[in-house]
């Protein structure tokens, strides 16, 4: 690569080359770097243009002596280039003549250097620390009762953690992303492709939990009643929000055509999306372009015009927040030390309501995923925005700062999919296939402080997904942090042994909450049969499907032979004692917390989504096996948790 534009990649963050998941060096075609500095606001294109970009690059390090945001930690000692003055966010000043001391208020504060201003996060050395605990990780969608309308609900979540809680002794329930939803039809499916992650899906709102169902005549209850739509072999979204939707505008209508869109910050913003949606589709990209940018005057007249849709939808969040604050307390009153642990997607749809409402600080033109690894051998496309490290940084991380209380409002801990992201994310120019991307990075300290003092704040856990090619220095810094890990079966292997062997269950990190598989992998009964080869198999995705099969077949050889020396099983299994036993390797481990999932324990072979795929396979559309009334009876259900309530007792007494 040319000598200047590896200098201004590297001064912009961007990676030109990078270790694959073979721990060989990659490198990454010019074009790409050039693409992406672009997403970045820098115009490579050309030799002279990258001469230019250099010399704005160096004049701007000259003329700051700070980043733009800066993280301290309570108890360090940091020199400054020179006296500083502190203003604190409580509106006191404090003078700095040697640095920043140990003794710092926790905040978002400003830090004065000459004629420099930079924000500045004080943030606890650690997060606040977890404790042993087992629980149910589950896809709430697919957890459908008597009680919910074609999919699983907040109601559902109440009741199966009451239960969970009073009569199993779990200390959480880890639930799928419940991020919102642009509500027009066509409904997408992913929950991890998200309009917005600073609001809820409002398809998860048991109708019937309402207020206003609750008020309402009983004609008006006959009505809504009505509306309800059956249960079907896949979970129809569209059937189940046309339902809703109905439903919920009704007994809306019945209450006054309520809804305060000033409730909580950003509330006015996604409301006033949602209503434009609906006239002008769910792609803001395709609206006029008077109304592409929240602050634009069309959309201040337009927002007059739709005031009362704009409540609505504003009503819609509002019951959502009741609903889960009911769910949470439910999981408080029964004895959960965790509670609701909610899941945080890394990026968000790039036709929905953040990426409209937040695009001055979200990049454009590319999208993140994945570069090729052994799972994934034509990489992955998230078709997700990222955030541009250097926007955040202007703006105090300000937009992070409210993602995080948001998601924290009603949850006793968060998990972070792809936790790597903190440090850098794989960017995908548009128009380019997975593996024509590079590596963007951002400031893990930046990033890490305003994590640690929101969980503080919130008095909230944190787990990170750090699944696949993941750097030392990342699991080692979240270890300092106090953030959780993640230990899946399939992949603890001794990485320093010649043939990667599977790990003992005594050698799992302590650190780390440990699990069979996750919604990305095959389930325990799906790789026990070889589901997740012949299903990638029948639609093309691998390169060689009987060598994927050998591979597969060997794996699980190799799983009966620890479980059989670990002494969990004996003579001739079925499939559901080799599950058994390996949820029994779970409860061998030192690892702070347990997940189980329904799916796992109940045989299902079909994994939740198959990354790679989007209609091709049913994700995110697969109910359990079981409803939840059945599952309460189910004896394996039972069985499992018998079994890590035992391997908690050895820490709780």
């Amino acid at each position: 690569m040319d000598t200047e534009l590896a200098r201004l990649a590297t001064a912009h963050g961007v990676a030109t080359w990078y270790e694959n998941d073979q721990r060989q060096r990659t490198e990454v075609d010019d074009d790409v770097v050039v693409k992406v500095l672009a997403a970045l606001g820098v115009d490579a294109d050309g030799p002279e243009a990258v001469r230019e970009a250099l010399r704005a690059a160096d004049v701007a390090s000259q003329r700051r002596p700070l980043p733009r945001t800066l993280a301290h930690r309570v108890g360090e000692h940091r020199p400054l280039p020179g006296s500083a003055v502190l203003r604190c966010e409580d509106g006191t000043e404090r003078g700095l003549p040697d640095g920043l001391p140990p003794d710092l208020p926790l905040g978002y504060h400003r830090l004065v250097l000459d004629r420099d201003e930079v924000s500045l996060v004080v943030a606890p050395p650690r997060l606040p620390a977890a404790p042993h605990a087992w629980g149910w990780s589950l896809q709430l969608y697919a957890l459908r009762s008597a009680a919910s309308w074609g999919m699983g609900d907040l109601g559902d979540l109440r009741d199966f953690a009451r239960w969970a809680g009073d009569e199993l002794g779990a200390g959480l329930v880890l639930c799928n992303p419940l991020h919102a939803i642009t509500p027009v039809h066509p409904v997408p499916a992913s929950p991890y492709s998200p309009s917005s992650r600073r609001f809820t899906n409002p398809l998860y709102l048991r109708v019937t939990d309402t207020a206003a169902y609750v008020r309402a005549d009983a004609e008006t209850r006959r009505l809504v009643d009505e509306l309800r739509p059956p249960d079907t072999d896949l979970i129809d979204y569209d059937a189940v929000w046309a339902a809703k939707s109905r439903a919920l505008d009704l007994l809306w209508q019945r209450e006054g055509r309520t809804g305060d869109p000033d409730a909580v910050p950003g509330l006015r913003e996604y409301a006033t999306f949602c209503a434009l949606a609906e006239f002008h589709g769910a792609d803001w990209r395709r609206w006029p372009s008077a109304l592409r940018h929240p602050e634009a005057e069309d959309v201040a007249t337009a927002s007059v015009a739709l005031r009362s849709r704009i409540r609505f939808h504003a009503w819609l969040q509002q019951q959502c927040a009741v609903q889960l604050a009911v769910a949470r307390h439910a999981a408080q009153a029964a004895g959960m030390p965790l509670g609701i642990v909610h899941d945080l997607a890394v990026g968000v749809d790039p036709a929905g309501a953040d990426a409209w409402a937040l695009q001055d600080v979200l990049a454009e033109g590319v999208t993140i995923g994945a570069p090729p690894d052994a799972f994934s051998q034509h990489g992955q496309d998230w078709g997700l925005l990222p955030w541009r490290p250097d926007r955040l940084a202007e703006v105090g991380y300000q937009p992070l700062r409210d993602l995080l209380r948001a998601t924290f409002r009603h949850a006793g801990g968060v998990r972070l999919d792809h936790v790597m992201g903190l440090w850098r994310l794989w960017w995908i120019p548009e128009g380019e296939p997975p593996s024509r991307g590079t590596y963007v990075h951002y400031d893990a300290e930046a990033m890490l402080a305003v994590l640690a003092l929101e969980a503080q704040r919130a008095w909230a856990m944190v787990i990170g997904e750090d699944l696949g090619t993941v750097e030392e220095e990342v699991r080692q810094r979240l270890g300092e942090q106090g953030t959780l890990g993640t230990a899946v079966l399939w992949f603890q292997r001794d990485e320093d042994a010649p043939e990667r062997p599977l790990l003992a269950p005594q050698r799992w990190p302590r650190m780390a909450v440990a699990s069979i598989s996750t919604h990305d992998l095959p389930t325990a009964a799906g790789f026990l049969r070889g589901e997740h080869v012949r299903a990638r198999a029948d639609l093309g995705l691998l390169d060689d499907p009987a060598a994927e099969a050998r591979r597969a077949e060997a794996e699980r050889a190799e799983l009966v032979a620890l479980l059989r020396r670990e002494g969990l099983l004996d003579g001739e299994v079925r499939t559901e004692d080799l599950v058994s036993a390996m949820h029994g390797l779970l409860a061998r481990t030192p690892c702070r917390l347990l997940l189980a999932s329904p799916a796992d324990v109940l045989g299902e072979t079909r994994q939740p989504n198959l990354p790679g795929t989007t209609d091709e396979y049913p994700n995110w559309r697969l109910p359990l096996p079981l409803t939840l009334e059945e599952l309460r009876e189910n004896p394996a259900m039972r069985r499992t948790a018998a079994l890590f309530s035992a391997w908690l007792s050895q820490f709780t007494g």
